[in-house]
């Protein structure tokens, strides 16, 4: 029943709206008929709709074809954006010689009064030469502390050791941020620790050196090893990518290779890290805060 009525109002609304009206114009004195129209609500629609659509394309075409669109809130022409940056450029230049032409006068007029030494002449270019001075006076406290401290090492002893540590003064990067999972045993012939980490990795050089190895074992994959001053030699095992050759000078914390899972005794990403102290393995662990 409800479908019926529903039904019956659809038919009756589009009937309304094909049902056409006539609109006639009269000769007031004569009451002839001078010209008439018939139109439906639907035909009214669709002449409005159209000429919306019309009144739309014609008002884009306008500001997209003429400089109004410059007036426009947040609109711009790129070619004087442009050129507004380019004057910003040439007025800033402009302003820096007017300063370095100033300065040049004042030194000329100077020479000529007599009134400037010739060896206190500034440069030309003063208003873009900077000399700063780096040498920061020191506070109170600081001095305080300064003369403590050089009062207390003038009987330090330390200095006077005849065998300094190798490793005295001398940072070790974390070759990569990870867990370790296996530590230094010599007596299995682990000689260094096992870090695990994410694959792909960056592992870094632990100290400035030069790289003297690269390439690949069957049991370790793929390998890197750096010469480093003071006797030490790290080697880097199981990497997944090397990013650094023999020959190649690296410095500290620099990126040489990727983590990886490469050779038979690898089972997992992580990274096999050996440090060696004249041809002598030594635990990484005693020199690198892990």
């Amino acid at each position: 029943m409800e479908k019926d009525n529903l039904n019956q109002k659809m038919k009756a609304l589009w009937l309304r709206l094909r049902f056409k009206y006539k609109l006639s114009f009269f000769n007031e004195n004569a009451l002839e008929e001078v010209w008439s129209i018939r139109l439906s609500q639907m035909t009214v629609i669709g002449m409005l709709a159209v000429f919306a659509f019309i009144l739309i394309v014609v008002t884009s075409m306008i500001i997209i074809l003429t400089p109004i669109r410059n007036y426009l809130p947040g609109y711009m022409d790129v070619e004087m954006r442009k050129e507004i940056v380019n004057n910003v450029v040439r007025a800033d230049s402009l302003e820096r010689m007017l300063s370095v032409q100033s300065v040049y006068l004042e030194n000329i007029v100077g020479i000529l009064s007599g009134n400037t030494p010739l060896d206190s002449i500034r440069r030309i270019d003063t208003a873009a030469f900077s000399n700063p001075n780096y040498e920061i006076p020191r506070g109170k406290k600081e001095a305080d502390f300064v003369a403590t401290y050089e009062e207390e090492e003038r009987f330090n002893l330390t200095s006077l050791n005849p065998n300094p540590s190798a490793s005295d003064c001398i940072f070790f990067y974390k070759p990569v941020r990870g867990v370790v999972s296996a530590a230094f045993n010599a007596d299995i012939r682990h000689y260094g620790i096992d870090l695990v980490t994410a694959p792909k990795e960056s592992v870094l050089a632990t100290l400035a050196g030069t790289i003297i190895f690269t390439g690949y074992d069957p049991n370790f994959g793929n390998v890197i090893q750096i010469q480093h001053k003071n006797g030490f030699l790290s080697v880097y095992k199981h990497n997944a990518l090397l990013l650094k050759e023999t020959g190649d000078i690296v410095t500290a914390g620099e990126a040489i290779a990727l983590v990886g899972n490469t050779g038979k005794l690898s089972t997992g990403p992580h990274l096999h890290f050996e440090l060696w102290f004249k041809a002598q393995p030594v635990d990484p662990a005693e020199y690198i805060v892990l």
